[in-house]
């Protein structure tokens, strides 16, 4: 039973994706005498918590009832007070946990405020299923960097456009839609200005559920992008920031932050270093990137190590002619022996087209 309500704690976090960075996704779900009385999840950054909204929900009185909690009540003042308190307030007899919080200001004392208080702790059940949900959480509160993934859509013979540069497109509508899901998980979407030039994308999310906007970051050293760009022109509807190099043209600069453009200033040559960057962006309390770059960035971001997660689309389709543009550039590796590897593989299918899921090896 324990793991049967632990996993409606879990689905109900699911719920939160997209609202709460980057803030955890926390279900809880309250059980009195073998049903469930109470279900919440934390549904938005500085909102109230997942416990403190299953117990606004609950049919009837709490006390002495028991609460599932996919991770660690908080035990510390953040913009809401701390859980562990609100549930010793509300006298449940026992907490069930799935996960430990890796924050330093309230691993294990979450646990230890319950306890002392004399309510029964059990933790770690389902605890890689909380994990998993969580990836992008936990890189980010344990090192400071965001999460970061690559996404592509490819042929069968590994084509992200023809040798005229025409991509549109390669995968059927389902794909694009999922892929519409994803920004909307991801706190911003980075691409390289060559993809701003060719393809001059709007880079926002268009679901008919509620959703919002990820941050638009664009790797552009020489500061090429077009003034009359749709990321351009949309910029004071959504946050956008350009990362150049320090030589770039002041005139332009001047005109892009009258904008409302950020820019963040990197040395470019000969590349931009993408771990610093991902350094930079964490200490802006960015927690995840999605990577839909092409084929140059691509490449970078797998020679930097940057990455966590892969999504990669493959439509049955056939394009053919070695100038057609693959999805990964660069140098690559010399051996088979040094491929990278994904691990964790899940598989997605849209109708046609088959979606493979990894996380990187590290």
């Amino acid at each position: 039973m324990e793991e049967k309500y632990m996993k409606r704690a879990i689905e109900l976090a699911e719920k939160g994706k997209g609202f709460v960075n980057p803030n955890p996704l926390v279900g809880a779900v309250i059980v009195k005498n073998g049903k469930i009385i109470g279900e919440g999840y934390h549904e938005c950054f500085g909102q109230a918590h997942a416990e403190v909204n299953a117990f606004l929900n609950a049919t009837e009185d709490v006390e002495g009832a028991d609460i599932y909690v996919t991770l660690e009540p908080c035990s510390h003042y953040g913009k809401t007070p701390p859980c562990a308190l609100k549930i010793i307030e509300k006298k449940i007899k026992r907490v069930f946990i799935s996960q430990l919080d890796p924050n330093p200001l309230v691993n294990s004392q979450g646990v230890k405020l319950l306890e002392d208080a004399g309510i029964e702790v059990k933790s770690g059940i389902l605890e890689e299923e909380a994990k998993a949900q969580n990836e992008i959480f936990l890189k980010y509160i344990q090192t400071k960097k965001p999460f970061v993934a690559m996404k592509y859509a490819m042929t069968l013979d590994g084509k992200i456009a023809t040798k005229t540069r025409d991509s549109k497109w390669i995968t059927n509508e389902k794909s694009r839609r999922f892929v519409h899901e994803l920004r909307n998980q991801y706190m911003a979407i980075m691409v390289g200005v060559g993809t701003v030039i060719a393809d001059n994308p709007n880079l926002d999310t268009r679901r008919e559920e509620p959703s919002r906007n990820p941050i638009r970051i664009i790797i552009d050293p020489k500061l090429e992008i077009p003034n009359d760009s749709n990321v351009i022109k949309t910029a004071h509807a959504t946050r956008t920031i350009i990362v150049t190099g320090f030589d770039s043209n002041p005139a332009k600069l001047s005109k892009l932050k009258e904008q409302k453009i950020e820019i963040l200033m990197k040395k470019a040559t000969p590349n931009l270093d993408l771990d610093e960057l991902m350094s930079d962006l964490g200490e802006m309390k960015i927690d995840s990137v999605l990577i839909e770059g092409g084929s140059y960035l691509h490449g970078q971001a797998l020679a930097s190590n940057i990455l966590d997660k892969a999504y990669i689309f493959i439509a049955p389709k056939l394009i053919g002619g070695k100038d057609a543009l693959t999805p990964v550039g660069g140098n690559g590796v010399d051996e088979m022996k040094d491929a990278v590897l994904l691990n964790q593989i899940k598989y997605h299918h849209f109708d046609d087209d088959i979606m493979i899921e990894g996380n990187f090896t590290k």
